[in-house]
């Protein structure tokens, strides 16, 4: 079982789940229908605010119109409603990195089509994978290369916008940026308006090494940062259940794996 990172149209590298992993997302999501809600998804509010002295916002996952029949009008939340929310604080949303491992809660369509959005798929419960961490981190430098002349807004969601969003932010402030962990976690949680909840994260962020930012600082380890939507492979049906990659995408990685960084998918 693998999860791979989708950046436009590039494939990253695969990373493995763990067994256990792998048993207990899949038990998990035994039993529900495709549309159904994210569990506990009603009980975070929407959009948090931008974390003060940098470019990050975190928000919960919109939800595309499918879900809204099992939503109260105030409890909806989709990919126009975050654009609004976000125009209400007086801000620009220019990227938006979407952690969640699953491609059934919204299309990257629905959005528009000036503003950036790179797929990260990243599985819940455990700290993430050194490689997802360091992906994060060359997502993120690029895009503050690349807008270095503007003031926009870096987005960051898994499905509450508080675990694996909190940890990987986090982890960025802490690596990149030199700050002092515990205050990385009080900034992150008191903007975010939740507070990071699975014990494991917050203490691998306030007693774990800091991951390697070596290559960081590169121009170009990324491709350029495009304008237009990217194909995601609809194979994805449900979080709770463990990454599958997209056939094609497994056949390009097993004939290909010998490259350290993403080739174009065509």
């Amino acid at each position: 079982m693998m999860v791979i990172c989708m950046f436009r149209n590039l494939i990253c590298p695969p990373l493995r789940l763990s067994i256990r992993h792998q048993i207990t997302v899949s038990a998990r999501g035994m039993g529900k229908g495709r549309n159904h809600l994210p569990d506990r998804w009603t009980d975070y509010i929407p959009v948090g605010k931008r974390i003060p002295g940098t470019r990050f916002i975190t928000f919960k996952v919109p939800l595309k119109k499918v879900y809204e029949n099992k939503l109260a009008p105030h409890e909806r939340f989709s990919p126009e409603d975050l654009i609004q929310a976000i125009q209400n604080q007086n801000e620009e949303l220019g990227l938006i990195v979407d952690l969640t491992c699953t491609t059934r809660y919204y299309w990257p369509k629905e959005l528009p089509k000036t503003l950036h959005y790179v797929k990260l798929f990243t599985a819940g419960q455990e700290i993430p994978n050194d490689e997802v961490i360091f992906q994060f981190k060359c997502i993120v430098k690029q895009f503050l290369r690349e807008n270095s002349d503007n003031e926009k807004l870096i987005g960051v969601h898994c499905t509450h916008g508080l675990n694996r969003t909190g940890y990987l932010v986090c982890r960025y402030l802490i690596d990149v940026a030199d700050m002092v962990p515990s205050e990385a976690i009080e900034k992150f949680n008191k903007s975010r308006g939740h507070s990071i909840e699975r014990k494991n994260y917050i203490d691998d962020l306030m007693y774990g090494v800091t991951r390697t930012n070596s290559g960081l600082d590169k121009p170009r380890l990324l491709p350029p940062l495009a304008t237009h939507q990217p194909h995601i492979p609809h194979t994805m049906d449900d979080e709770t259940h463990a990454c599958h990659p997209h056939p094609r995408q497994d056949h390009h990685r097993r004939h290909h794996h010998h490259h350290p960084w993403p080739h174009r998918y065509s």
